[in-house]
């Protein structure tokens, strides 16, 4: 069978087409390109319109699904609003409609009367100031647990959502008062970041008020929590990026702290599971849109930083530079692809507005410095067996916001950034992937070869899953099929938050030098038919999570975990989760591997990397297997 240690060849005539098509169509988009000035719309339902009643001339049109809100508005409106919307998402797991709820400058809510509401699947909710202090929410922007038919409740599915640039003052509970009203809960799992947000008052990141309140993973960054430790509860593993804590109740198996003031001391492997780094290596914070007092947009990207501790904003306006709104072009899943590739050729930035998009082509992305922004979980989907998105081998490029879903041809990928070689980067111009998801099955039957390909060096992965879904649609071992979900050959690539599931061989293979990767999540795949389907080679059972080549020199890693549970009803074992060439300077800190569930499933791990460490099978199940560093 084939190796993944091979350096896999990557296509190039999709680009030459996908520019082609975008010359073709290039006199269309002058006309097309500028904002519109948005007519006035009603929310769901009967409800009465949102956007203010008076638009100021070029104001952009983002289309039916994006809620701005005014301090002006009457709040029993806005409370109207958000629940219709929470209503029809908090249980849509596989649904079409996206939703991005955006707040001008001002305060929400007051002591006497406070806003609750509640973020369900493929919906955003983000302010518009300049600084996260500019939109301030008194009371709370919730995630509850989901309960099925048995009333069983817990928030391990609750995915794509997501809260930032915002202030939530959390009131004080008041006695004999609800439950769901004693914290500001944001009970998720995977692929539900908070970013550029500050929490005044007791945060859970677990539902605590109904059973069994199980949760699976998130990303903090850019953060403050004030006045309450932040309570970790049932999150099986986490990371929080510089963000300031005033504390951190307890660890399950994973927990990964990185440029944090406040954050717990470094200890795993002695009695905790907490990876503490002082500082983080290169980071730079997720563009967002704003807006000014005089009702201008503009979408403000914040500058580099490098070793860098606590959030941007704390001690005054996060450096870096605003794109004005007119210099983007403002796509809808109606847009055809051909104009969106003809709008970045000719030097504009992209805002992708809620929806699916259907993709005959992929979108093309060629210039420096382009910013491609999502709103509302904007989910990009090929047709034919193309790629979704392919960006040059070019500096700087930002993406943030997005999904990815494969479709019903097999694609060789779904996003590709960079073509094969070394490119043009710069050090102090890193492209950016931020908030960035993809889906192989599920919502659809799909396939894909890899979801993500890195060939281009100095990129920052900011908060990616990658799935291979184990439930939905289309979902079985010949069906959703995926080899990888994340194959870097790019130099000079940091990761923070990188999880990534189920995928059939390696589920990430890093081939360039001078990586880092500062967290992991992991879970092989559940549904493997037999051992033999699933070899690596024939003295080898399974694939490895994460496999680091022999050309990935000076390769680090922290935080690293992979849980096995196989669901056929015959034993399935992986012989390491994490294999490594042994390339030189190669660090690995942290890493863990578990046997979820000991009443189902069997087989399981037998060894944490190379040989090292011992299994983790229904002999200890839910258990971590810890191996502090290697070689």
């Amino acid at each position: 069978m084939p190796t993944p240690r091979k350096l896999r060849p990557l296509r190039r005539g999709v680009f030459i087409a996908a520019a082609l098509l975008a010359a073709s169509v290039a006199p269309a988009v002058t006309a097309a390109s500028a904002a519109s000035t948005a007519p006035a719309r009603t929310a769901l339902g009967h409800h009465s319109p949102v956007r203010p009643a008076i638009h100021l001339p070029g104001a952009p049109d983002f289309g039916p699904n994006v809620y701005v809100f005014t301090p002006s508005m009457p709040q029993s409106q806005i409370q109207a609003t958000v629940d219709s919307i929470a209503s029809q998402q908090v249980s849509n797991q596989f649904g079409t409609q996206r939703y991005a709820l955006l707040f001008e400058p001002g305060t929400y809510g007051s002591a006497a009367d406070p806003l609750f509401f509640q973020v369900g699947y493929y919906t955003s909710v983000a302010g518009l100031g300049a600084s996260p202090g500019d939109v301030v929410i008194n009371g709370a922007v919730d995630s509850f647990n989901q309960c099925d038919a048995s009333g069983s409740c817990t928030a391990l599915v609750n995915f794509w959502r997501s809260l930032s640039n915002l202030t939530i003052n959390f009131p004080t509970p008041q006695p004999g008062g609800p439950c769901s009203q004693s914290a500001e809960f944001w009970g998720t799992s995977q692929a539900s970041p908070v970013r550029r947000v500050a929490v005044n008052g007791f945060f859970s990141l677990m539902d605590y008020c109904t059973s069994p309140s199980f949760s699976s993973g998130g990303f903090i960054a850019d953060s403050q929590f004030s006045g309450s430790t932040v309570l970790n509860g049932s999150q099986q593993q986490f990371v929080v990026r510089n963000s300031n804590l005033d504390g951190w109740t307890n660890a399950v198996w994973n927990q990964v702290f990185s440029g944090d003031v406040g954050a717990p001391a470094q200890n795993f492997g002695s009695g905790g599971q907490y990876t503490t780094l002082a500082a983080s290596p290169v980071t730079q914070e997720e563009p967002f849109l704003q807006q000014d007092s005089a009702g201008n947009y503009s979408v403000f990207v914040p500058a580099v930083q490098h070793n860098s501790v606590g959030t941007t904003w704390g001690s005054g306006p996060t450096p870096g530079s605003a794109i004005p709104i007119q210099r983007f072009f403002i796509a809808s899943p109606s847009t055809p692809v051909g104009l969106i590739d003809a709008a970045l050729l000719l030097g504009k930035n992209l805002i992708l507005t809620p929806g699916v998009y259907s993709l005959s082509h992929p979108i093309v992305v060629t210039r420096p410095d382009t910013v491609v922004l999502g709103l509302g979980f904007p989910t990009l989907v090929p047709a034919h067996g193309n790629l979704a998105m392919l960006v040059a081998s070019v500096p700087g490029v930002k993406l943030s916001g997005m999904m990815f879903d494969a479709g019903p041809v097999n694609s060789p990928a779904l996003l590709q950034v960079g073509l094969p070689g070394r490119g043009w980067s710069n050090p102090g111009d890193p492209t950016l992937l931020q908030d960035v998801f993809f889906r192989i099955g599920g919502a659809t039957p799909g396939q894909a070869d890899d979801s993500l390909v890195v060939n281009s060096s100095q990129v920052i992965l900011d908060d990616i899953w990658a799935w291979r879904a184990d439930h939905g649609n289309g979902v079985g071992w010949t069906s959703n099929v995926g080899n990888t979900g994340v194959l870097v050959n790019g130099d000079d690539v940091t990761a923070y938050g990188l999880f990534v599931e189920h995928y059939e061989k390696a589920n990430v293979i890093w081939n360039g030098r001078d990586g880092t990767d500062i967290f992991f999540q992991n879970e092989l795949p559940y549904d493997p038919p037999s051992q033999a389907a699933w070899m690596e080679n024939p003295s080898t059972d399974g694939y490895p999570a994460f496999l680091v080549t022999s050309h990935a020199a000076n390769f680090s890693g922290y935080g690293m975990g992979s849980y096995s549970f196989f669901n056929q009803g015959v034993p399935i074992f992986a012989s390491n989760a994490f294999e490594a060439d042994n390339p030189p300077g190669l660090a690995l800190h942290d890493m863990l591997t578990i046997f979820l569930n000991a009443n189902g499933g069997s087989g399981g791990i037998n060894n944490v990397v190379n040989g090292v460490g011992g299994s983790s099978t229904a002999a200890n199940p839910d258990t971590p297997v810890n191996v502090v560093s290697y070689p």
